[in-house]
C-alpha cells in the first residue's frame, strides 16, 4: 500500500457511504475482515457482516443510523505508512437536511491493515466531535 493507493481507498471509501451501494462497500474489505466503530468495541468479523452494518441491516448497537443523502460529507487523506499498515486523518459533517447549515463536525482517525490485494483487513475508527465556535 503506497500513499496513492491509500488515497484512493479512502475516495472509494467516502464513495461508498455516499451511495450505500453493497458491491461498494464489500470491495473495500478482505473477506474476514474485523471492523470497528469505536477502539473499545468488539470487531464485526467479515465482509458480509461490515455490509450489513453500514447498510443498517444487523443487530449490533455499535453503529449511527444509516445516514440520509445529503446530510453528511466526508474528507480522509493517509498520514502514516508502514508496510500494511496506513493511519488516516479528516472530518466529516453532518446537516440536519440536504444543503442545510453544517451542524456538527467530527475529526476522525483510521488505523487500518491491508492485505497484498488492497482490501481492508482490519479497520477501527477513533472520533471526536468538534466544539461548537461562535
Amino acid at each position: 500500500m503506497d500513499r496513492t493507493s491509500a488515497q484512493e481507498w479512502l475516495d472509494r471509501y467516502v464513495a461508498a457511504w455516499r451511495s450505500y451501494d453493497p458491491a461498494a462497500i464489500g470491495a473495500l474489505f478482505a473477506d474476514d475482515v474485523a471492523y470497528r466503530y469505536h477502539p473499545y468495541d468488539e470487531p464485526i468479523l467479515g465482509r458480509d457482516a461490515v455490509v450489513a452494518s453500514w447498510l443498517g441491516e444487523d443487530a449490533q448497537d455499535v453503529a449511527s443510523s444509516r445516514d440520509e443523502p445529503g446530510t453528511f460529507d466526508a474528507s480522509y487523506a493517509p498520514v502514516a505508512m508502514d508496510g500494511d499498515t496506513m493511519v488516516a486523518q479528516g472530518t466529516t459533517t453532518y446537516r440536519k437536511v440536504p444543503g442545510g447549515p453544517v451542524h456538527q463536525v467530527y475529526d476522525n482517525c483510521f488505523v487500518m491493515r491491508f492485505d497484498d490485494r488492497g482490501r481492508c483487513r482490519k479497520f477501527t475508527e477513533f472520533y471526536v466531535l468538534r466544539p461548537e465556535s461562535d
